[in-house]
């Protein structure tokens, strides 16, 4: 059988024989390089594609990261399963937008989860070491 191989832009021809179904065992065959082909021809320069129009985004509407409750009480729940590595917020903390509330461990991987929220930390509903689910609620906001 043979086949051309392109490696690093430059092009071999190469023959291949299949040996019992493709299973066998390694023979002392000689190996030799092959010289490599000339590289095909360029394609012809066609005229250059027109630029897209510009494609304005369209806005996606982000579901709350943070269940509400009727009291003003936001609860930021676990957005994966693991165990608390680390807590960084204290009950009375004010936190803003994006502000570190814990860092949780998945798979030997570390993620921050930050606060949806600005307000001020009612209650952590963990503790260092607890094992969570996705959904778990982790720190109440007010």
């Amino acid at each position: 059988m043979r086949l051309r191989i392109t490696v690093e832009g430059v092009v071999y021809d190469v023959d291949v024989e299949v040996l019992d179904g493709g299973v066998s065992a390694p023979a002392a065959v000689p190996v030799t390089m092959a010289a490599p082909s000339p590289a095909p021809p360029p394609a012809p320069a066609a005229d250059p594609a027109p630029a897209p129009a510009a494609v304005k985004p369209t806005p996606v509407p982000v579901p709350p990261a943070a269940g509400g409750g009727a009291d003003g009480v936001k609860e930021v729940k676990s957005p994966i399963g693991g165990n608390v590595l680390s807590i960084a917020v204290k009950p009375g903390d004010a936190v803003q937008i994006n502000d570190k509330l814990l860092v949780l461990e998945a798979m030997k991987m570390e993620s921050d989860v930050s606060s949806p929220v600005a307000g001020v930390v009612k209650e952590i509903c963990v503790k260092t070491g607890d094992a969570v689910a996705t959904g778990h609620v982790l720190v109440c906001l007010e």
